[in-house]
């Protein structure tokens, strides 16, 4: 008698065959270029057929971004489970935090800035990057709604949350990527205000 494969197993090797053929395509763009790699060449290279690149990936670009769905997951983990007393705010905030600290330990501080750079620097991806973390604002918005109670978003929370995705996408694009979350999560917790207040003080007194 046969019997069919546990859905687990068959996923954890769909997730492993998408992070091996991005894994290997991220590596051939950084010493390449992205523009000079083809879907061929990455699909040789991972051991596989371009039709099964494009089983896991609908366009070239997605091909450096294979934790899409896993990031969205983790961004709304972080409001809904978030310690008692902490702010939707605060929890955020250290999401991302944590997030950053994560990838400099798995790649060390110049490799990330080296993909960070090279992200950067490419159009493409660049854009595609943005238009990929946007996409999470209905989530992260419905989850926050559902966090204070309400049965839809209000304008507010639409609002910040789309400030906080756009926050981190200039963290990714900074040089200094903690002072720029701290510097944003500053102005969202005490708004522009104070701040302005602070900066014409000192202005005044240099």
């Amino acid at each position: 008698m046969t019997t069919s494969e546990p859905l687990g197993r068959r996923e954890r090797k769909k997730a492993a065959t998408r992070k091996a053929i991005s894994d290997v395509a991220t590596m051939m763009f950084l010493e390449r270029g992205f523009d000079n790699v083809s879907i061929r060449e990455v699909a040789d290279a991972a051991d596989v057929s371009p039709t099964t690149v494009f089983a896991h990936f609908a366009q070239k670009e997605a091909l450096v971004f294979d934790e899409d769905d896993e990031q969205r997951d983790r961004l709304v983990s972080a409001v809904r489970d978030r310690p008692d007393g902490s702010t939707i705010n605060r929890a955020i905030h250290d999401f991302y935090a944590t997030e950053m600290t994560a990838n400099v330990v798995e790649h060390g501080d110049e490799v990330t800035r080296t993909f960070m750079r090279f992200l950067n620097e490419t159009p493409a991806l660049r854009d595609y990057a943005a238009k990929m973390w946007l996409r999470h604002e209905d989530a992260l918005s419905d989850a926050i709604a559902d966090e204070l109670g309400l049965s839809e978003p209000t304008a507010e929370i639409r609002v910040y949350s789309r400030f906080m995705l756009q926050l981190q996408l200039l963290v990714n694009e900074s040089e200094d990527p903690l002072g720029t979350l701290e510097a944003g999560f500053s102005v969202l917790e005490t708004g522009w205000a104070p701040i302005e207040e602070r900066i014409a003080r000192d202005g005044q007194s240099e």
